[in-house]
């Protein structure tokens, strides 16, 4: 049995409440050691979009393809980033609170207010209050979440797949900061890199290169 299928149950359930504009959103970067955490927002269309599923079920080539097919089928998308240094001084549930802010504040941006938020997870990061409807594993049952983690996914791939043209020992262009064997090798050999969030508990027993940590360990 494959994995489930999303559909748009819940954001038809908002729509027939009144609720106008309705859009997913999802996160990609949390567990990276090294990066900005990415938040998408996609405001769907109204008909079902087959094809997209969870992005972590779905090959690199086939999130590729998902979201080029959300691309054309979304009524709205915008994708906020908080950096590596963000992360380090705000810790990673602010950070989030900031990219998933500067998503909403690009659909916004485009004429597109959400009346409703549906946001994967059990807590609501955004602190937008009775908005927001958080959904546990959302990124498997709400279309919407669904496209959102695949368009996250795609953009923040893509940013590291350009980092790792900068930063060649630590393979960000195939871990997207995330702690493969390669990545972990290169950290004991060179230290951090200038996109590494610094106070991150990984960073201990590191040399530094003559940089300084960040004050505090945050994971």
């Amino acid at each position: 049995m494959g994995p489930p299928t999303p559909t748009l149950r819940l954001e038809r359930r908002c729509w027939r409440a009144g609720d106008e504009v309705v859009c997913g959103i999802d996160e990609v970067g949390r567990g990276a050691w090294a990066g900005p955490v990415t938040v998408a927002a996609v405001v769907p269309g109204p008909r079902h979009l087959p094809g997209v599923r969870d992005s972590k079920v779905l090959s690199p080539a086939q999130r590729e393809v998902a979201a080029a097919g959300v691309r054309r089928w979304a009524r709205g998308i915008a994708v906020g980033h908080a950096s590596h240094e963000e992360c380090d001084e705000l810790g990673m549930t602010a950070a989030l609170r900031r990219a998933g802010l500067r998503a909403l504040e690009g659909l916004a941006a485009a004429g597109l207010e959400p009346d409703r938020i549906v946001l994967d997870g059990s807590f609501d990061y955004l602190g937008l209050g009775s908005r927001v409807v958080t959904v546990v594993r959302g990124d498997a049952s709400v279309l919407s979440v669904a496209a959102a983690s695949v368009v996250a996914k795609v953009t923040r791939d893509a940013l590291m797949a350009e980092e790792g043209e900068h930063f060649p020992p630590y393979g960000f262009e195939s871990n997207r900061g995330y702690p493969a064997p390669v990545h972990q090798a290169a950290l004991a050999a060179y230290g951090p890199s200038a996109i590494h969030r610094r106070s991150w508990v990984f960073m201990d027993g590191l040399c530094w290169g003559g940089l300084p940590p960040a004050p505090g360990r945050l994971f």
